[in-house]
């Protein structure tokens, strides 16, 4: 009986067709003018040194599938919105996109988006800056290349000799 109650709580999760399971594709809610314009600022936050930048490590796309996944409309609204917002304020304020900015000018430009009085502009690069860090310290490169990251801490020596004084 309880082999049976087992296997009719068991059987709706398994998949029993051919089909081969496929990494979800990220659903995006940003233009691919936008995605550019985010990829541009990540690497502004973080840019390539001898190391790769946040955009050489597609930090964009993390950042756009947490807020996709894991933030309220209102931030992905935000983030859209403030990507707009950036895109205006560099026209107005340099005559150029942002990407054709220097980087003097593209850190001038965050900063003030920071310091701003308006709220959506500050709450859109914490946002951003936040997410930027938190996906290029969490990236494969860097875990494995610049920080000490062992998936499984020490190695287990299952036969070994133990010799007396180590016990007491």
């Amino acid at each position: 009986m309880a082999l049976a109650v087992t296997g009719l709580v068991l059987l709706p999760g398994c998949d029993l067709s051919s089909k081969k399971a496929t990494a979800q594709e990220l659903q995006p809610y940003l233009s691919p003018s936008q995605e550019g314009l985010l990829a541009h600022v990540v690497d502004t936050i973080i840019p390539a040194t001898d190391t790769p930048g946040a955009k050489d490590l597609n930090v964009h796309l993390f950042v756009q599938k947490m807020v996709a996944d894991c933030y309220e409309k209102e931030a992905q609204e935000n983030l859209s919105k403030g990507l707009d917002g950036l895109k205006a304020k560099t026209k107005k304020k340099h005559g150029k996109v942002f990407e054709a900015c220097s980087t003097d000018e593209r850190i001038a430009l965050l900063r003030d988006m920071e310091q701003s009085g308006d709220t959506s502009e500050s709450e859109f690069y914490k946002l951003v800056k936040g997410l930027t860090v938190r996906g290029y310290m969490n990236s494969e490169y860097v875990m494995m290349n610049l920080t000490n990251y062992q998936a499984v801490p020490g190695h287990y020596y299952g036969c070994v000799p133990v010799n007396q004084e180590s016990l007491s």
